[in-house]
């Protein structure tokens, strides 16, 4: 079972052999954290916007996970990695970026006022949309990459999505 941003096998084998790792020619060093948990380590710290000390005892330290961040950031494997993984969710419907927003204000209702739905309704799932949407949409991703947000939404869109919303 994975966890809300780790990612699953088929997604795994979509950016393993871009983020697998190069091993010294004389084999000598310490051996590597497994890259997959360090990636879901990354993601998790994308997706909550939590600081990197925060990180959960069941990834790599975040020393390790923060470390390769930045390599994947300066050489550029990590954006070709978001962009394949962008590609796959988008194919089975559960990334859209068109109709997804972050929005972190919060409306109180007045003590005594009438409940606007169920308590149920309230409760339900309301979409299908991967929660990896938020590492792409992250500001430490748009902060890694030096690109306004905005730019973030079309790089990893594919092709045959637009971004133009329909005026009512």
């Amino acid at each position: 079972m994975t966890g809300r941003w780790e990612l699953n096998d088929e997604q795994w084998a979509v950016v393993e052999p871009v983020l697998r790792p190069v091993r010294r020619a004389d084999n000598r060093g310490r051996p590597w954290h497994d890259t997959r948990a360090v990636l879901n380590g990354v993601l998790w710290v994308l997706g909550t916007g939590a600081q990197w000390r925060e990180l959960p005892d069941k990834y790599p330290p975040y020393q390790t996970c923060h470390r390769r961040f930045q390599n994947w950031v300066r050489s550029g494997k990590l954006e070709q990695a978001l962009k394949l993984l962008a590609a796959s969710l988008h194919a089975q419907g559960k990334l859209n970026l068109d109709e997804a927003f972050v929005d972190a204000t919060f409306a109180s209702a007045k003590k005594g006022a009438l409940p606007s739905a169920p308590p149920v309704a309230a409760r339900a799932r309301r979409s299908s949309l991967s929660p990896l949407i938020t590492v792409f949409l992250s500001p430490y991703l748009s902060k890694a990459l030096r690109l306004p947000r905005a730019s973030l939404w079309k790089r990893f869109l594919p092709e045959d999505s637009s971004t133009n919303f329909p005026r009512g």
